[in-house]
């Protein structure tokens, strides 16, 4: 069971606004020794968000997704989770309480007594209405509340799209529903700068480390240089730190063996 992350928006895909999610989504996994999986963008047609979702549901993944959860035209998050399903949308009855509280401390705090009749109210209210069975995430900003699909084998995590409140809301879904897997297996990390060296040449290397060191992976990041650096190559391994720190020996072993001018990171 991996973890996933999709971002729902359609001012993601035409660059009206920058994501911010996934390297928090990173940074709040690795804080808790987890690592992400994959991401995926998604706009906000109704049916290729339904498509992404029905896919997501049917693989083994934890899915966290930002964005669309609220309750104006452009909003189908709920309505597609509940599609992909085959659920219906219900109002959910803490989710409307919570609301509710919301709307009667802005109207004391304008002075004057809430009206929770009002057609504005009414159209908030359907900020809580969730697919059938679904349970609530606190949103400790505004108390208008998330919600999560935890049957199936698939549990999914839906926030809003604001960053200060999604990722307080992800960090206690993960502190909440998932502590059991918390730094539950090792893992390390260990590269270096390799210079002036053609990645094919290094290929070999990396596919016998890759071989002959199991539980640690390599990877390689090339640059072609800029003003302020040179041509190189970022090599390194990752994964079960034994292994991570017996494939690393080798790697400057070899490079040390074919003169490969490099630095430690």
């Amino acid at each position: 069971m991996g973890f996933g992350l999709i971002v729902v928006g359609d001012e993601i895909l035409s660059g009206k606004r920058q994501d911010k999610h996934f390297s928090k989504v990173v940074e709040l996994l690795a804080e808790r020794g987890l690592q992400l999986s994959w991401a995926e963008f998604a706009g906000d047609d109704p049916v290729r968000l339904t498509q992404t979702l029905r896919r997501s549901f049917a693989g083994e993944d934890i899915v966290f997704s930002c964005g669309g959860i609220g309750a104006t035209p452009d909003d189908h998050t709920r309505q597609c989770a509940g599609a992909a399903l085959g659920l219906p949308l219900m109002l959910h009855a803490e989710g409307r309480r919570h609301i509710e509280e919301r709307i009667r401390e802005t109207a004391l705090e304008a002075g004057r007594e809430p009206d929770f009749s009002a057609p504005e109210n009414l159209q908030r209210l359907k900020m809580a209405e969730f697919p059938q069975g679904a349970q609530l995430i606190p949103n400790p900003y505004n108390r208008i509340a998330g919600f999560s699909i935890m049957e199936g084998r698939a549990p999914h995590h839906f926030v809003p799209g604001f960053p200060v409140m999604a990722w307080p809301m992800i960090a206690w879904v993960l502190d909440t529903h998932y502590p059991h897997l918390f730094h539950r297996e090792a893992y390390a990390e260990r590269a270096l700068l390799v210079y002036e060296q053609a990645e094919a040449a290094l290929t070999p290397l990396m596919e016998r480390l890759q071989r002959e060191h199991e539980g640690a992976r390599v990877f390689s990041l090339p640059s072609v240089g800029d003003a302020q650096t040179r041509r190189h190559i970022e090599l390194g391994v990752k994964g079960r730190p034994e292994s991570v720190a017996a494939a690393y020996a080798a790697m400057c072993a070899e490079l040390d063996r074919i003169k490969a001018e490099y630095r430690p990171l």
